[in-house]
Parts: structure tokens; C-alpha cells; sequence
């Protein structure tokens, strides 16, 4: 990337899970994650093939790594390794933001 990006969220393209692909580099993108209780209630464990390092802005998410469970609240981040198996609960509504490197790019 030679040049500096602005993206307004309004103009932000949407991922197939929800979430809102914001500024993103060669080496990470950032996304918002807004979601309600319940939306994921039955949700497998998974991996990603880049490591995730969120923010709660508002609201409160369980997120299970491996056998770990991590509680989160408004003030509080989070990290998970790349590859690492993960899934999570939302308890009250969310808004966070989310770094992935390398890059998650619209999936």
C-alpha cells in the first residue's frame, strides 16, 4: 500500500458473518462487530488462518478458545492465535472492534 485510506463505516463493505470490513493494509484489517444474544447461540467451534485481537466497546461475549473461556466486557481486548479453535456467546448486545493479521478480507 503506497497511499493512506479512509473508509467511512457507512460505506464499508459487510462480511458473509455480519461484520463490517473497515480499514485494512497489506499486514492487518480492522472490522466492527455489532451482534445481538442469541444469533450465535449454536455455534460450532472453528479456526481462522490469522491471528484476531478485538476491543468491547459496549456489551458482553464469552470467547472460547480451545478449552479456555474468556469473559468479556465494555473496556476489556482479547487475543486468539491463529489456527486456534473458537467459538463464542454473546450475552448482551456487542460492539467491537476487531484487528486480523494477516489480513481477513471480506469472509
Amino acid at each position: 500500500m503506497s497511499t493512506t485510506e479512509k473508509v467511512d463505516e457507512s460505506h464499508a463493505p459487510d462480511g458473509l458473518l455480519g461484520q463490517t470490513f473497515l480499514a485494512g493494509g497489506d499486514h492487518v484489517a480492522l472490522r466492527l462487530w455489532e451482534e445481538a444474544p442469541g444469533d450465535a447461540e449454536h455455534k460450532e467451534p472453528y479456526t481462522r488462518p490469522y491471528e484476531t485481537v478485538g476491543y468491547v466497546i459496549e456489551g458482553k461475549l464469552e470467547i472460547i478458545v480451545d478449552d479456555e473461556t474468556i469473559v468479556l466486557e465494555s473496556g476489556q481486548s482479547w487475543v486468539v492465535p491463529a489456527e486456534a479453535k473458537r467459538t463464542y456467546r454473546i450475552h448482551e448486545p456487542l460492539v467491537a472492534v476487531e484487528a486480523t493479521a494477516p489480513p481477513a478480507r471480506h469472509t
